[in-house]
């Protein structure tokens, strides 16, 4: 497997993630956006290109949000239930970037911010052996607290 193009957020000159219309609580998801799309703004992605997240933190903001509100009894807003799903931010990208592969999500067993876990690569390399995309965007997300901004690496692979 070769890596074309790498995006990382944050970068040495960022303070805030951009907002992301659709989602809302949680920086998670334009977390994992950011990322992505440095990657791609590289590099062009072949249109059945994969989109594989990984993230052992997962969006705490968002699970937050719904556990607060089911704690107070309250209805849980719909848009939550769309975002707790992570495949929802990859849908987002693949819509966005005319990306047709396999959109999977992970939760790796352990993860370091900023690096893309072992068992990511391994998955990604199935893909591609197995002829379901002729790239991956593989994207590690990380956050240490409900309102950490977190870290992200994405990466576009091919065989």
């Amino acid at each position: 497997m070769k890596q074309l193009a790498e995006g990382r957020w944050p970068g040495p000159q960022d303070e805030t993630l951009p907002r992301l219309p659709g989602f809302a609580d949680s920086p998670f998801n334009p977390l994992v956006v950011a990322a992505a799309e440095r990657c791609l703004q590289q590099h062009s992605a072949a249109p059945r290109t994969a989109l594989l997240l990984a993230s052992h933190s997962g969006d705490l903001g968002t699970a937050e949000a719904i556990a607060r509100a089911a704690a107070g009894e309250r209805r849980v807003p719909p848009l939550l239930f769309f975002q707790s799903n992570p495949n929802a931010v990859l849908g987002h990208l693949a819509a966005r970037w005319g990306l047709t592969g396999p959109v999977l999500a992970i939760s790796p067993a352990s993860a370091t911010p900023g690096e893309v876990p072992r068992d990511a690569y391994e998955l990604a390399d199935l893909l591609l052996l197995d002829g379901d995309a002729d790239e991956v965007l593989l994207i590690a997300a990380e956050q240490a607290h409900p309102a950490d901004p977190g870290r992200a690496v994405a990466v576009l692979l091919a065989p």
